[in-house]
């Protein structure tokens, strides 16, 4: 198994409406039929307005079949884009998850 973390940093002020579209992305993720557990994560300390959308998925390569598929639904690039107008800046790790 292996665990995704996406990193958003928000601009001030907007975790909340920020938050409202991760979850949106996320019903649409699972009505697409997805395969990727996903969790989703707010800041308590460290920078603010940081929001983390976990994925736990099989393997790498079922990422790398599945996510093309999602991104090419239009609710959710409709979605991305409203998430893309919040944020300031990001990134991604990668870990082999540990049992």
């Amino acid at each position: 198994m292996v665990v995704i973390r996406n990193v958003f940093r928000l601009k001030f002020g907007k975790a909340k409406e920020g938050v409202a579209l991760f979850k949106e992305g996320m019903a649409i993720q699972n009505r697409l039929g997805s395969r990727f557990n996903a969790r989703l994560l707010t800041d308590l300390t460290g920078p603010f307005y940081t929001v983390v959308l976990e994925l736990t998925v099989p393997s790498l390569s079922a990422f790398e079949t599945e996510a093309p598929r999602l991104m090419a639904d239009k609710d959710w690039q409709s979605n991305y884009q409203k998430i893309t107008a919040l944020v300031e800046s990001g990134y991604r790790e990668i870990f082999t998850l540990v049992e």
